[in-house]
């Protein structure tokens, strides 16, 4: 289950901070509740990536158009967290507001146990990275944002994840100047969203001398979807998938929906779903079957 009882000593930021180390590509697929993170960790993947949009999507309803409270992404964050075992890192918007309540972000996430956070320099009410309308925030004001973040945790290995917006908003050179004062404010990753050709993608990863990270959005991203060896060759550490499986998700619920309406029964579409027992062994019923018989009276 992803609840599962032994855990290593290593803090889940110092084992993402040693992720960092090694010469592997970090793939991380996007989680949008606990239960798409406990698949992510019974997938055997060796990180997971909480994605805003899902957040925004799954657990209030809204699109991803900044209408979710740093209320809202902490509580699903420490859902997360607490079934999981593996290192989680978490979109965190904007910081949810100016330097000062980024300390309280930072504070509190660190707190969550989430291994790090991603945060960017849009305005608030912040929009999806690959759609249309979004606003920057100055680059002074976002440095400063960055260097709050530094100054607030506490522990260490806690991951900073610094996206800058400015390419569809200002162009690639307003970018590339912005992600090197963020990565000089402290960032330790730097995250340059919708370069739209692999020559841009190039250019990020040599003009600016951090880990990067690549964004894959399928379907209507606006950034070129290339294989792990490809994008380990153009230089970036980590690739996130944020989408993948909420996507998927939409389609197979629309599917037995749509087939249960029309039979009045789910048969036709049964061999596409897990059974009535796995449903439930996912998330560790058996475990806790065990530990009712223990502690039951």
């Amino acid at each position: 289950m992803g609840q599962n009882i032994d855990r290593t000593d290593l803090k889940k930021s110092s084992q993402f901070r040693m992720l960092l180390r090694t010469d592997e590509i970090i793939l991380l697929p996007g989680s949008f509740n606990a239960l798409s993170a406990i698949l992510i960790e019974q997938a055997g993947f060796k990180g997971i990536y909480i994605s805003g949009a899902g957040v925004a999507s799954n657990f209030v309803g809204y699109p991803d158009i900044g209408l979710t409270t740093m209320s809202d992404v902490l509580e699903n964050a420490r859902n997360i967290v607490n079934v999981t075992n593996i290192p989680v890192i978490c979109d965190a918007d904007t910081g949810f507001g100016n330097a000062i309540n980024m300390i309280r972000t930072v504070k509190e996430f660190e707190s969550a146990g989430v291994a790090g956070i991603q945060i960017e320099d849009q305005v608030m009410p912040k929009k999806c990275g690959h759609t249309e309308g979004k606003l920057l925030i100055t680059k002074d004001e976002m440095v400063q944002k960055v260097k709050a973040a530094v100054d607030t945790r506490r522990d260490g290995d806690f991951v900073l994840i610094v996206r800058t917006d400015a390419i569809a908003v200002n162009g690639l050179e307003d970018a590339l100047d912005r992600a090197q004062a963020y990565k000089e404010a402290g960032a330790d990753v730097i995250f340059v969203e919708a370069p739209r050709t692999v020559e841009e993608m190039q250019k990020i990863c040599k003009v600016i001398k951090a880990p990067h990270l690549a964004n894959m959005v399928e379907g209507g991203g606006k950034t070129p979807i290339l294989p792990l060896p490809k994008l380990k060759e153009i230089g970036y550490k980590i690739v996130i998938y944020p989408a993948s499986a909420w996507m998927a998700s939409i389609k197979a619920m629309r599917e037995v929906l749509s087939i249960l309406k029309e039979d009045g029964t789910t048969s036709r579409y049964a061999s596409h779903m897990v059974s009535f027992n796995e449903m439930f062994e996912v998330v560790g019923r058996s475990i806790f079957v065990k530990l009712e018989k223990k502690y039951g009276s």
